[in-house]
């Protein structure tokens, strides 16, 4: 691709499309967007407050991702309903990123934040304007529900100082910063603090319970920072919100230099990649409901740029949150106005409300955490993977341990699980099912080993290969061949049924090629049927078919058969007359052995006109 097709391709996807601005010309759906919007707005603020904690960040670093960001990616992304801004899993990794890096809390920790957003901005966008979100692909399901659930876990358990009002020696190991705190809950745990949580836990859980059309989280905050205000919390040694500036974030470009870059950038590439798994989800999920087109490239690209505007205006790293989605799709919403109407209270916030957050209790905070996270520790999925799978089972297990036992470094558990799930799926092609097959009485050809009493004949065996032939596999090919050689001596053609090889790389045209070559010389011709385009581009590409009508490749697996009877002469089935490769004659066999006639289907009357494999 030219400079200028990326350039233009760029400036295309720059330019946001406005066929949602009609719709908006309808009362109806512009009510509903309004109301959408606000309704997630309530939720977005104390949510995205607890956030930025999580992820060491100030409270209003959560405020601040929560402004531009929902607003650039519904302009420039292709979902309508999809919520960005600060999610759990995100923020918990941007603080495992950082910690090494500095302090949490301190100026270069900020600084750092901004920068990571920024970066994780850069790369989302150059994979949308290249095309190149099948990377995404590379995170496979397993990958993902095991590092989820422990992130999930992580993500709680890291909460439980703020709920007992106790601060702990932080360890080289998560697990272990958990038993200190423990330690320290038992002997110095601050009640004041712990009725703040259990209030708020209480509140949440009862509201969801039996008024659900409520906002919990925002009864929950209002309701304990009144407390909080009333009982001088603060001075009773609790740990509150606190001063918030006031105002819009104004626009900081971080100095990089290229160590720091070099610091950031594995973490920006993990990052970004989950985060787009996670918003990419969410919205398929949506435009399924609505049968709304989604551009995932497109998506990648807005999900950039809100990374971007948020870096650049002192927030850190967001994505797409499914709470908050659903939350905007259930509330109505039709178009991506309603984002904009939700980074519009949250500007009003900026401006006029942050005084009243003051006096809001961490241990509130830290329980919005932990509900939301709830939700995401899923015991199920892993075990139904496990049944469909084993290796996938496998993998979900080994990435839930590993990130566990790993964290805060949360990069090395899931690129543990990505390779791991890379070295399972080649370990499985490796070794992939072959067979050799006969005709059935039905018209069809079954594999001898699940059907031994089909009759084979002595001049021609069929094999079939399930897999692409590729380096990896290309070998056990040749040795299975050579053994089916070596086990049929009075065997004159070979027909491979390559239904199955999707794709031949080098390796495998090269075994392929030298294969045919050794049989040949050997006495043993080998027949090609069924051959998927793909197999056939390479084929010639290599010089191993020079025209389009090579003799030894067949679009079917009967003119094959054809070719290989009117070339042979066997005395045994009167020059295969009597083959039982024919259908009429597996059909003969099977009533001599069952002594039942196989009454032919529809389905095999037309197979025997048309003599179909």
């Amino acid at each position: 691709m030219t400079k200028e097709q990326l350039l233009h391709r760029f400036y295309h996807m720059l330019v946001p499309t406005f066929d949602q601005l009609a719709e908006l010309r309808d009362k109806e759906t512009l009510k509903v967007d309004i109301l959408a919007g606000i309704t997630v707005a309530l939720i977005l603020v104390p949510q995205s407050m607890a956030y930025a904690q999580l992820a060491g960040l100030p409270a209003y670093y959560g405020l601040y991702a929560s402004f531009l960001p929902p607003m650039i990616a519904a302009i420039f992304g292709s979902s309508r309903q999809l919520a960005t801004g600060p999610v759990a899993v995100v923020s918990l990794m941007t603080a495992a990123s950082l910690e090494p890096l500095a302090a949490s809390g301190s100026e270069g920790f900020l600084m750092y934040a901004t920068l990571l957003a920024i970066l994780i901005g850069l790369f989302q966008v150059s994979l949308g304007v290249l095309r190149l979100g099948v990377l995404v692909d590379f995170l496979s399901h397993p990958v993902v529900l095991g590092f989820t659930s422990a992130g999930a876990i992580i993500i709680g358990t890291s909460q439980i100082s703020k709920l007992f009002g106790v601060t702990a020696e932080r360890a080289d190991h998560h697990y272990e910063t958990v038993y200190n705190v423990i330690q320290a809950a038992l002997t110095d745990t601050h009640w004041p603090t712990v009725f703040i949580a259990l209030l708020s836990i209480g509140i949440m859980v009862g509201i969801r319970r039996w008024k659900p059309t409520w906002p919990a989280v925002l009864i929950a905050v209002v309701f304990t920072t009144l407390i909080s205000k009333a009982t001088d919390f603060a001075k009773r040694n609790g740990a509150i919100v606190g001063e918030i500036p006031e105002g819009l974030p104004g626009i900081a470009i971080p100095q990089l230099s290229f160590d720091i870059f070099l610091d950031l950038i594995t973490a920006a590439i993990i990052i970004s990649l989950i985060g787009f798994m996670e918003a990419i989800s969410i919205a398929k999920a949506m435009a399924a409901k609505t049968r709304q087109h989604l551009d995932a490239n497109q998506e990648l690209f807005g999900q950039g740029l809100s990374n971007i505007a948020s870096g650049l205006f002192s927030g850190y790293p967001v994505s797409g949150s499914f709470s908050r989605s659903a939350v905007n799709i259930n509330a109505g919403a039709r178009t991506g106005f309603s984002s904009i109407v939700t980074a519009a209270v949250v500007g009003i916030t900026l401006l006029f409300l942050t005084p009243l957050l003051y006096h809001l209790p961490q241990a509130t905070l830290a329980t919005i955490i932990i509900i939301a996270v709830v939700g995401l520790v899923k015991i199920e999925p892993i075990k139904h993977a496990w049944k469909v799978e084993k290796h996938d089972g496998i993998v979900a297990v080994i990435t839930f341990v590993l990130t566990l036992y790993m964290a805060p470094h949360l990069d090395k558990g899931i690129l543990a699980g990505v390779f791991l799930s890379m070295a399972l799926f080649i370990y499985r092609t490796m070794r992939p099912r072959f067979a050799m097959v006969s005709r059935h009485p039905d018209g069809t050809f079954r594999d001898l080993s699940v059907f031994p009493e089909l009759e084979t004949c002595k001049n021609i065996i069929i094999i079939r290969f399930y897999m692409s032939l590729y380096y990896a596999n290309a070998g056990y090919f040749e040795t299975k061949v050579l053994q089916v050689f070596a086990e049929h001596r009075d065997a004159k053609y070979i027909i491979i049924d390559a239904e199955g090889i999707n794709m031949v790389d080098s390796t495998g045209e090269m075994v392929l090629t030298q294969l045919r070559e050794r049989l040949e010389a050997a006495g043993v011709i080998v027949l090609i049927a069924r051959m998927k385009r793909q197999f056939m581009q390479s084929m010639r590409k290599a010089g191993a078919i020079t025209t389009t009508e090579d003799e030894r490749f067949f679009s079917r697996l009967t003119f094959a058969l054809e070719y290989a009877w009117d070339q042979m002469e066997c005395d045994q089935c009167d020059n295969s007359k009597g083959c039982p490769l024919r259908i009429s004659v597996a059909r003969k066999q099977y009533d001599a052995r069952e002594g039942t006639p196989a009454l032919p289907t529809p389905v095999d009357k037309i197979r025997t006109l048309v003599t179909e494999e």
